[in-house]
């Protein structure tokens, strides 16, 4: 099975370009269509996952339709019969992959919120007892499940290079009121999320949000919950040991190569990309609660 790396869309004008998604400007609208490219460490990866795209498509819309109730959202529709007729033409190639939405003014702060103390939150709290700067106390271990969620935010780069920052940073960049709506509206979603996802045997560890300003509102826009801006842990039977359902899988396997994460980065052996997808699939049926209607 072919991965779908390359996504073009000619005779539309190009909004956005990101390391997996292609943006397309439909006026007071947008088409985001959801390539198979995978990224780990800034890079893009030679390598796709099949059907990785898919995924991400129907993993988000499944958040937006869930979490409306806590906050409004950018989506308008994920099925293709409903897009704009000028969009037909590209209809099997954007089919299951690709969403329509409103176009938002994007606030430059990726949202994260940790439930566990995992990833980077790790590696602060190990060298020094904090995350984003917070005290937590002593003693905890990898993946402790933390006493309350924690946001901590980072800028939004275009280059990728994302950094993290304090919550009076955050304060500076985009005002007072906005920062404390952003907030509460992260970690309410974050919360009911962790709800429906624990009620189908899923761990959210953590997650990013990004926000814009649909006129004066501001509503969830890019991606929601997938496994390319959360980590998930599953356990695909009783008992067994949980594993990764996101890239977390991809990371450990490029460490674990020697790859100095400056040069280009390596191609993935077959049964990586077997298993990623494998396992972003695994993710999509327990939330969901169907198999894909693509899979073949």
């Amino acid at each position: 099975m072919q991965a779908l790396t390359g996504i073009e869309l000619s005779g539309l004008d190009v909004f956005a370009r990101g390391k997996v998604r292609c943006v397309y400007d439909l006026g007071e609208k947008l088409l985001i269509v959801a390539s198979d490219r995978i990224s780990a460490f800034d890079h893009v990866l030679p390598s796709g996952i099949p059907d990785k795209g898919r995924i991400l498509t129907g993993v988000s819309a499944f958040w937006f339709k869930r979490l409306a109730p806590i906050s409004g959202h950018h989506m308008i529709t994920d099925r293709v019969e409903e897009f704009p007729a000028e969009l037909m033409t590209y209809a099997e190639v954007i089919r299951d992959r690709s969403m329509v939405v409103w176009k938002a003014r994007r606030i430059d702060i990726e949202c994260i919120v940790r439930g566990y103390l995992a990833g980077s939150a790790w590696s602060e709290y190990a060298s020094g007892g904090t995350v984003a700067g917070a005290d937590l106390p002593p003693g905890l271990r990898r993946d402790a499940r933390l006493e309350r969620p924690i946001f901590t935010p980072s800028t939004k780069s275009d280059d990728g290079h994302d950094r993290n920052i304090r919550i009076q940073e955050m304060i500076d960049l985009v005002g007072v009121k906005p920062t404390e709506y952003i907030i509460a509206k992260s970690l309410d979603l974050y919360m009911e999320a962790s709800r429906i996802a624990e009620e189908r045997g899923i761990t959210i560890v953590d997650t990013k949000f990004e926000f814009g300003y649909l006129k004066d509102d501001i509503i969830l826009i890019d991606e929601a919950l997938t496994p390319d801006s959360s980590r998930f842990r599953i356990r695909e039977t009783p008992g067994s040991e949980p594993i990764n359902a996101d890239k977390q899988f991809i990371r450990d396997h490029l460490e674990q190569t020697g790859w100095d994460k400056n040069s280009p980065p390596p191609a993935l052996p077959m049964e990586v990309v077997a298993e990623c997808r494998r396992r972003y699939i695994s993710l999509y049926e327990r939330l969901i609660g169907s198999r894909p209607r693509w899979l073949t």
